[in-house]
């Protein structure tokens, strides 16, 4: 193999829209980040209150889980580009005026929180919508590249956003902070602008809860999707890891900070290292397998590190676990954004959404439960272990998440035939169209 073919696969990148599509959500990613940390330091700068600090990710995480289903129903109905571009217009709305209280500083702590969760409900609205882009806008084999792409550029700025706005703070205050991202939205708006429009292929969502359990029950009753979903709240809710960090580290490493600092940095390289150099696994056209082998990879790392001793090789450890997330990211994408028809996708991506948020912060909280009866290292081992047996009975029982690339004769047995009286979804999806 060459070595460029061990890179990540750019193919994607000389189709116009995606590559500015590409542009803008880096942009807009790296002011979100800064403006994540920008709201934490505001607010424990206004109250010193632990408690109002765990508000800003009830505020950030209730609108996603609260509107996000909904907001993918809509997404079903209307035109994606459209819906797109008023969401990203509302979140720099709620940005510049988050920019204006900062410069002013004359807003009360509940302000700025609210602030945060009609920002945040603006992008439940958005994200359901920019779901769809890749696999309409991108040839059927280079959609996986294509998501790996966005998660290389994710995970850049993960590692930029934070930095930079702590940077900028010292030097300009959070105004600026805010500021900054609030333009960043323009390079959104403008990697959207030049899409066609972008209607669901099919039929359309029904309004309101008719629409929304439609969706759910594509997504129990589609086993390759369910699959996937449940590979990752496995891999979440049993195996998160971020929250034993701290106690570990006293318990270990002798309470040192800048060892807990590395814990996370680590996880983010190896996320990193794997897509840069994810070009071999996308090219291989077998999300599913990769997705369970990754998804193992991940609690198998985590329990490793539950009996390390050594600093080094920890943070090691933590490398290999923060690539396979990556990769099990990666492959989880794809396998929802190819196996799901158009006319679906807006409500699937959302509640693909609704898992990634929710499923680390349940994780969070069964981890620290399991440390509060246990340690540290016991609540990273069990949950490690779990996490390989739960992704083992899914790979089990679901044979058809072992072979997800496309063979004739194919289709999910399982697949529903939709609301009474109206056609199968999936009998309506068509191949993804050029840009």
């Amino acid at each position: 193999m060459s070595l460029t073919r061990a890179f990540a696969d750019v193919r994607p990148l000389r189709t116009p829209a995606f590559r500015r599509l590409l542009i803008g959500r880096t942009v807009s990613l790296l002011g979100g980040f800064m403006s994540v940390v920008t709201v934490l330091y505001q607010v424990w700068d206004m109250t010193h209150s632990s408690v109002w600090s765990g508000a800003v990710g009830l505020a950030q995480a209730l609108p996603l889980v609260g509107v996000g289903l909904f907001a993918g129903a809509w997404v079903d109905r209307g035109d994606r580009r459209r819906i797109f571009l008023a969401s990203t217009v509302g979140q720099a709305v709620c940005a510049a005026l988050l920019a204006v209280q900062g410069f002013t500083g004359h807003a009360p702590v509940g302000v700025v929180l609210a602030l945060v969760a009609v920002h945040a409900s603006f992008g439940a609205f958005g994200a359901p919508a920019a779901g769809v882009f890749v696999p309409r806008l991108l040839p059927k084999d280079q959609v996986a590249a294509g998501l790996a792409l966005n998660m290389v550029a994710g995970q850049l700025t993960m590692l930029a956003g934070p930095a930079l706005a702590g940077l900028l703070l010292g030097w300009f205050g959070i105004g600026v902070c805010y500021l900054l991202d609030a333009l960043s939205f323009l390079l959104a708006f403008w990697g959207a602008w030049g899409l066609p429009p972008l209607p669901p292929e099919g039929e359309q969502s029904r309004p309101g809860l008719h629409g929304v359990l439609d969706g759910l029950r594509f997504l129990t009753g589609h086993r390759v999707v369910r699959g996937a979903l449940l590979t990752d709240l496995a891999a979440t809710v049993l195996a998160m890891p971020i929250s034993l960090f701290p106690l570990v580290n006293a318990e270990r490493f002798g309470d040192e900070p800048r060892t807990l600092g590395l814990f996370l940095s680590a996880l983010a390289v190896g996320g990193v290292a794997a897509t840069a150099l994810s070009g071999p696994l996308t090219r291989l056209a077998r999300p599913g397998p990769v997705m369970l082998c990754a998804s193992a990879t991940w609690g198998a790392a985590l329990a490793l590190f539950g009996v390390t001793t050594s600093a080094w090789a920890g943070l090691a450890v933590l490398t290999v676990a923060g690539a396979a997330d990556a990769v099990a990211v990666v492959s989880r994408s794809t396998i929802v954004q190819t196996r799901t028809p158009d006319a679906l996708l807006g409500r699937v991506t959302a509640a693909e959404q609704i898992v990634g948020q929710a499923g680390p912060h349940l994780g969070n909280l069964r981890g620290g439960l399991v440390a509060g009866w246990s340690s540290g290292a016991t609540a990273l081992i069990t949950g490690g272990l779990l996490c390989v047996l739960a992704v083992g009975s899914v790979a089990a029982t679901t044979p058809e998440l072992r072979r997800t690339e496309d063979e004739p004769g194919g289709e999910d047995p399982a697949r529903p035939a939709g609301p009474p009286g109206e056609q199968d979804p999936a009998a309506a999806r068509s191949a993804p169209t050029e840009a």
